[in-house]
């Protein structure tokens, strides 16, 4: 249901908030999270426009986190770089439907609406600090 870049965004977010308040390279995160680096470099320039992650250059360079983990939520993550598009209007452009929707739009617009809002809610540290057996997204014993 998601693009494969919410995915990699998700991801890298994720490695990136194992490491906080560290840098990691592209090298690094890609290792970690089993993006390909070029589509990782395009994901994370994306969410640095987003304000999301930071990055300075040298040889102590790398990227950030932007914000701690207790302010950034997934939603955040997703509208940086494949927003939710939710169905305002007849997607048919039929004109018998006006400014409403079909029963069949009105309840995918209605089940979006309800994935925007679990998404807003949801906080990376509420996703990190979840209790299970296994690390969100990422195996991070290879470090």
């Amino acid at each position: 249901m998601f693009s494969r870049t919410v995915e990699y965004a998700l991801r890298a977010i994720v490695q990136l908030a194992h490491v906080a308040p560290d840098v990691a390279t592209t090298e690094q995160i890609s290792a970690a999270t089993q993006v390909p680096e070029p589509y990782l470099r395009k994901v994370l320039q994306a969410l640095g426009r987003a304000e999301l992650v930071t990055s300075q250059r040298g040889a102590s360079g790398g990227v950030r986190l932007a914000r701690g983990v207790e302010d950034l939520t997934i939603l955040d993550v997703v509208n940086a770089v494949d927003p939710i598009e939710r169905i305002s209007r007849c997607p048919l452009d039929l004109k018998s439907h006006g400014d409403q929707l079909c029963p069949l739009h009105a309840r995918i617009d209605h089940a979006l609406s309800g994935i925007e809002e679990a998404f807003r809610n949801t906080t990376l540290a509420e996703v990190l600090s979840e209790p299970t057996g296994s690390t969100p997204l990422c195996d991070f014993s290879k470090e």
